[in-house]
């Protein structure tokens, strides 16, 4: 059994910490829950995903962010050779995968996902969008599976993917307008985009229609459909990281009804879920959990 953490390494965790708690609300929301152990592996790794995702959004022209990817995997590179760079994120990251049985080629597919919308092209169908999110987000659910389950089967690892991917589409949903004018990216596929009429020009001008909202149904249709298949997966996670992971997934399902609530305005408005609203589905996860058990 590996020692206690030294006091350096506590306030490397401690700013891993920090990083998810500021950017992803929800997440800390759920996982903080966790064991402390397990709390601050996830937090470690999403340190890493969040500087893959920072690479390319802090930078201010395609050669640059490509450069600080390059540099990103370049220390990956010399992280995985035992020359671990000596900043917070990789101590932590280092004492993370010490502890639980990471697959680092997930790590190198969070950095292909980001290199993806460097030189992005919209995805032409739906088999396209989701290879994208499964570099962006099916890397993340198989990055945490080992720390949250003690069963990382093959089959484990293909649902963790989709439920990643069903965030990701969630993510997409809910930044269509974000996305389009701070990236000049559009995420939703052109043959969706075609089948409902929904034109090029309606999302650049903000129109939620009636043909963008069957758009955007499509999709959160497919979101929807990997939520509910992946909650038959919960029994085979640690019994401390069932609740958060139910959280985790119903907050973020959440999002679709706030869009919907918003009468469809993922162009002007930062739809989010209220701690009201997240504390309620606390209580119906920890409802559903007890009644899975007694059945």
């Amino acid at each position: 059994m590996m020692g206690p953490h030294t006091p350096s390494l506590e306030n490397d965790y401690k700013i891993c910490e920090s990083i998810i708690k500021e950017h992803s609300k929800s997440f800390y929301y759920a996982f903080s829950s966790l064991p402390e152990l397990d709390a601050k592996a996830v937090y470690a790794i999403y340190a890493f995903c969040r500087m893959a995702d920072d690479a390319i959004d802090h930078a201010s022209d395609k050669a640059h962010r490509l450069e600080n990817l390059d540099k990103l995997k370049s220390e990956l590179n010399a992280f995985l050779a035992g020359n671990r760079p000596d900043t917070p994120m990789w101590r932590a990251l280092e004492d993370t995968c010490d502890r639980y049985d990471i697959d680092e080629s997930m790590l190198y597919a969070q950095i292909r996902g980001q290199e993806m919308d460097v030189s992005f092209e919209q995805p032409e169908n739906l088999e396209a969008l989701i290879h994208y999110s499964n570099h962006v987000a099916g890397s993340v659910g198989r990055l945490l599976l080992p720390i949250l389950c003690n069963d990382p089967s093959a089959e484990r690892k293909v649902n963790a993917e989709k439920l990643g991917v069903a965030m990701q589409l969630t993510n997409i949903l809910r930044d269509v307008g974000e996305d389009f004018r701070q990236h000049g990216r559009v995420y939703i596929p052109t043959t969706t985009l075609k089948r409902h009429g929904c034109s090029m020009n309606q999302i650049e001008q903000g129109r939620a229609d009636q043909a963008f909202v069957d758009v955007w149904e499509d999709l959160a249709a497919e979101a929807e459909a990997l939520y509910d298949s992946f909650r038959d997966e919960i029994s085979h996670y640690k019994k401390e990281a069932q609740l958060p992971l139910l959280m985790s997934l119903s907050v973020y399902r959440e999002i679709l009804n706030e869009v919907r609530k918003n009468r469809y305005d993922c162009f002007t408005k930062r739809n989010v879920v209220s701690m009201t609203r997240k504390m309620k589905i606390r209580n119906e996860e920890m409802r559903f959990l007890k009644k899975i058990k007694n059945v």
